[in-house]
């Protein structure tokens, strides 16, 4: 058992919570997992089905779809969707141990900051870098990778300490199979991974095509080129040495490493989900607005997102 951390809970289990509690839970590891009340409810009965790897496995773990489950957690795993943070924040800070980590490992750059703001808890950033999804309650199928890059939202304890937290959170992932690098530039990092959400996720969701395809089309290259400048042009205002040779490099790799790949957001669109495309390309427009930067390309594609979502709603009835 690992001294610092004898107790997980995830907030938040989607796909990529679920994903790493399941793998934390099948190594012995003490873990909850916060989710929907159908997912909760599937896992109570017959466990987590974990889907990986042309097998499956069925993993003992604890589930509840009460937020206060997080009270006795000395590692918190924040997976909630962006436009979530806030809410789930504020609901879970009440019940919060003064000294549990919380690791923040959402998409966009912005809500590491937001939790800081919000919790008095030491807060780390993390990029994550899985392919996985949720295909019906209860079951989380993994496709690819898994590594995390951590590091310090902003320092918040002695270095002595906040070193040895680091150190015990490496070896404790390990034990669940799961690589974890620590980086003093994370939040570049988290910047890269913005990059490559806002060249891929609106386009493909969309048009509900993959990555493979979308590489395909010379004309979704250029398109995806013109994001990537806009992206690198506010991240480099923001003091982020970003540079649109190396994100063009990264839209590729991950082209061609995941053909078959459908963003998130197009599969929040498949499912009638909102989706977080405000903290993608519609973040790249706030901010470039506010640092007095064009980004047409972006606001578009966050522009026609935000239609479609508007469009399904009102065909819905849904408020």
């Amino acid at each position: 058992m690992n001294e610092a951390f004898s107790n997980t809970v995830v907030v938040g289990a989607g796909a990529v919570g679920s994903f790493y509690g399941a793998m934390l839970a099948r190594a012995g590891l003490r873990v909850t997992l916060i989710g929907r009340e159908a997912h909760v409810e599937a896992i109570r009965r017959e466990g987590l089905r974990l889907l990986m790897g042309g097998g499956e496995e069925r993993i003992a773990v604890a589930a509840s779809a009460d937020l206060a489950a997080v009270r006795e957690a000395d590692l918190v795993l924040f997976c909630v969707k962006s436009t979530d943070t806030a809410a789930t924040a504020r609901a879970m800070a009440p019940y919060l141990k003064a000294d549990a980590l919380v690791l923040c490992m959402q998409n966009g750059v912005d809500n590491a900051p937001r939790l800081l703001e919000l919790l008095p808890n030491p807060v780390l950033a993390a990029a994550v870098y899985v392919a996985v999804a949720m295909p019906e309650p209860g079951v989380v199928q993994h496709f690819g990778r898994g590594e995390l890059l951590v590091g310090w939202a902003r320092a918040a304890e002695p270095e002595a300490l906040a070193a040895q937290r680091l150190a015990a959170l490496v070896a404790y992932f390990a034990a669940g199979g799961i690589k974890v690098e620590v980086s003093p530039r994370v939040m570049t990092e988290l910047w890269n991974k913005l990059l490559a959400n806002c060249a891929f996720n609106a386009i493909s969701g969309l048009t509900q095509l993959p990555y493979g395809v979308m590489a395909a089309v010379p004309d979704i290259r250029e398109v995806q080129e013109l994001v990537v400048r806009e992206v690198v042009a506010v991240a480099q205002a923001e003091g982020q040495a970003l540079a649109v040779g190396a994100g063009m490099a990264t839209v590729d790799r991950i082209a061609a490493s995941m053909p078959g790949q459908l963003s998130s957001t197009a599969q929040d669109m498949a499912r009638g989900k909102p989706s977080e495309i405000d903290h993608l390309n519609g973040y790249v427009a706030r901010r470039g607005a506010e640092l007095g930067l064009a980004t047409p390309v972006n606001r578009t594609l966050w522009a026609l997102v935000k239609l479609a979502e508007f469009g399904r709603k009102a065909k819905t009835g849904e408020g």
